[in-house]
């Protein structure tokens, strides 16, 4: 996202912006549905109606909240009235607790209604309008966060951008009811200068997507982007710069094709550093799985305890990729782990799988997670107590700090205190004994907990982050041979297939509740087609490649800006916003134009022909200079860089379309690290429909009458062999 940090605005107007703007923005996480609230005794507003959770966690509000739509754009300008936006999601701890604070408060909401039409968004329903006004807020203060707070006029122009912000006024900061009342003031008064204030950083917003030129790229800049990550490496923790940490998947998978391209181990070392660290710390849940969305503090020990799909998605891939590289089973046993609480948890009957699990339980964030050293002691038999204890680091006075407070809870979050070699010193056993007993316990434990009140979950089932999940199953699938990751990733492309695609090949975004809605993006568009395309490589079922072709097609017909190049984030008839956004900046997730970077590519190598990397390169054009300021900030769109820079292969298996071989050509070609590679399955009895997707496989025939594996750098072939072990040989040189 382009930030804009300075600009001339009415000087009168820009004072006011600046004082009032809440300046700490704080991320993440709360409940989906407010089991404990009275509903019948209050009266529903414009949420009703929704299927959106967050929308509907505000639906009986005393504040009159409308949705993003016409009827709340027009009774704004029947009554004259700014309008109040705000933006969350149904996760966001922050959200809620200017909920509860100040949105279910009646004397603020006689306020809002007085002098404000108000809307709430659910920023992972609409994506666009997110990201529009979370520009505003870079360029008026220099950061965002959620709740994101926008006041605006009738026709959707900004003139006051904040995240978080308290009832009453605190010290220098001022609290929504005096800013309320301050914005009504200048309403009345100063109407000129805010119309003049909104017009000018509208314009500004306009521009904000504009493209910030041309610049060459070459392999250098793979050099640059590891120096910098090395740079910022924690090399006593794992991860990048100091609390709060992150995971960024997308970052550590480049940094292993840079090992693949470069040889440089130090990038290898960083990525095994970080995801080890990671999966003893607190951010991973040790008992029910998953990862949770990022670490308050260095050593990874204090999560923040809400659980999102594509955290799990992409941390799964990046754990599959480091097994397939060090065959550290450790790595393997994570993302199984993963796997295990996604389709125990996440999964929806259809098949689909559901956004995100709560911070917050039982009005409280975490408690769900942590536990007394007295309440281990009552559920474990003494000697497996003791382990657990010693194990996890778990301490009689608590290890829990609260996350705002910082002061002890008496509550332990488990993470790993000592090795399991450690622990079987101590206790005079054997490592197997050791790791017999923490298995045994625990299961026990995690029965405990499941009797607890849980986290709301969020089931609303997103394209995008499903085309995350189906990568990361496809990808595991085919690695660790194992076959009820395919078939879980096939059930959710055939979910998605018959809810969410529309029956011209146009795909829907979000389905909830047996309704399918709004328009994709071009991060439905990108992940989808990314899923599928791994799925293919895990199966070799053409419709699959077929399908992930025509979602590239789609977008380049209805995103590709002709002018400037790149992906909008909103197709061409999509709704007219203050500003038609362009993301690519790799942050929580890969941007659209990352993913579409490598779609691109591989969709090029698969069918040779040559408009797909014509896009390719028009794209890395688009965000060149963007990327040469601040390479690390781009992680996913440079792995696409690192495929168009470095060797590459196209591997193309020719052979019966039943004969059992083939699978075993795929478990050795999968037995390696070979990122920047297509394989294609050319099945003799069926030749004619592959020829039609990729002609220039016309002339591949087997040889000896056995299965015949051809190893091409760009089109350019080695001899045919027979034997897996050549192919490898192949790669290898």
């Amino acid at each position: 996202m382009k930030r804009i940090f300075a600009f001339r605005l009415h000087k009168k107007i820009f004072i006011l912006l600046i004082f009032f703007t809440a300046l700490n923005c704080k991320e993440n996480s709360e409940v989906i549905g407010r089991n404990n609230m009275n509903t019948e005794k209050k009266k529903a507003n414009h949420l009703i109606s929704e299927k959106s959770p967050y929308l509907l966690q505000h639906a009986y509000n005393p504040v009159d909240w409308y949705p993003w739509g016409e009827e709340a754009f027009a009774k704004a300008k029947a009554e004259d009235k700014p309008i109040f936006l705000s933006i969350g999601y149904s996760t966001c701890h922050w959200c809620h607790v200017m909920e509860r604070e100040s949105f279910e408060d009646s004397s603020v909401a006689e306020i809002m209604n007085k002098y404000f039409v108000a809307i709430k968004v659910d920023r992972e329903e609409r994506p666009d309008i997110d990201n529009i006004y979370m520009t505003v807020s870079q360029m008026l203060n220099g950061s965002g966060g959620w709740p994101l707070t926008i006041i605006m006029t009738p026709d959707k122009k900004p003139f006051f951008a904040g995240t978080y912000i308290p009832k009453e006024s605190r010290g220098n900061r001022i609290g929504l009811i005096d800013l309320l009342e301050r914005i009504d003031q200048l309403w009345q008064t100063e109407r000129e200068k805010i119309d003049g204030s909104a017009d000018e950083i509208s314009l500004h917003l306009e521009n904000a997507y504009s493209s910030s030129g041309v610049v060459s790229l070459d392999g250098s800049i793979l050099d640059e982007a590891f120096d910098n990550f090395n740079a910022k490496f924690d090399a006593q923790f794992g991860g990048f710069g100091n609390a709060p940490k992150f995971p960024s998947p997308h970052n550590l998978m480049f940094l292993l094709r840079y090992w693949k391209s470069s040889g440089n181990e130090k990038s290898l070392k960083m990525v095994e550093k970080t995801l080890t660290e990671m999966r003893k710390g607190g951010i991973f849940d040790r008992v029910g799985f998953g990862f949770h969305r990022y670490s308050t503090d260095r050593e990874w020990t204090l999560p923040h305890f809400e659980k999102m799909l594509y955290d799990q998605a992409m941390l799964a891939s990046a754990y599959t990729e480091l097994f397939q590289i060090t065959k550290n089973n450790d790595f393997k046993k994570t993302a199984e782990e993963i796997f295990t609480y996604v389709l125990r948890d996440m999964t929806s009957p259809e098949g689909g799988f559901f956004s995100a699990e709560d911070a917050d339980s039982d009005g409280e964030e975490g408690k769900f997670y942590v536990w007394t050293a007295q309440e281990i002691d009552r559920l474990l038999p003494s000697e497996d107590s003791e382990i657990f204890k010693f194990y996890f680091n778990v301490k009689k006075a608590g290890n829990f700090r609260d996350e705002a407070a910082r002061k002890p809870t008496g509550n332990n979050i488990l993470y790993v205190g000592k090795s399991v070699s450690e622990t079987a010193d101590s206790f005079g056993k054997t490592e197997e004994e050791i790791t017999g007993a923490l298995e045994r316990s625990r299961e026990i434990i995690f029965k405990a907990r499941e009797k607890r009140i849980h986290p709301s979950k969020d089931d609303k089932i997103l394209t995008d982050w499903n085309g995350l999940m189906i990568s990361a199953l496809a990808k595991a699938g085919k690695i660790f041979d194992e076959p009820k990751y395919i078939q879980a990733a096939e059930r959710c492309a055939s979910f998605i297939s018959g809810k969410l695609t529309n029956e011209n090949g146009s795909i829907l975004h979000r389905y909830r509740e047996g309704e399918a809605a709004i328009d994709g993006y071009i991060d439905d568009y990108a992940f989808l087609a990314q899923g599928l395309t791994e799925l293919y490589e895990a199966t070799f079922e053409l419709n699959y490649l077929i399908r992930a072709k025509e979602l590239t097609d789609f977008a380049i017909a209805n995103f590709w800006d002709e002018e400037n190049g790149g992906f909008f984030f909103t197709r061409n008839n999509g709704e007219k916003l203050p500003a038609r956004s362009k993301d690519f900046y790799d942050g929580a997730i890969p941007s659209g134009n990352s993913v579409m970077l490598l779609n691109l590519i591989k969709t090029g190598r698969f069918t040779a022909k040559e408009k797909y990397e014509t896009y390719a390169d028009k794209l890395v054009g688009a965000f060149s200079a963007s990327v040469k300021r601040n390479p690390t900030a781009y992680g996913q769109f440079l792995s696409g860089f690192d495929f168009l820079a470095n060797q590459s292969f196209e591997i193309i298996i020719v052979a019966e379309q039943n004969d059992d071989r083939v699978r075993q050509i795929s478990k050795v070609l999968e037995s390696v690290f070979v990122p920047n590679k297509v394989a294609l399955f050319l099945p003799t009895g069926e030749k004619e429909t592959v020829n039609s997707f990729a002609p220039f496989t016309k002339d591949y025939e087997t040889l000896n009458d056995k299965p015949t594996i051809y190893v091409c750098r760009n089109y350019s072939c080695a001899l045919p062999t027979n034997d897996a072990e050549k192919m490898l040989e192949l790669l290898k040189q």
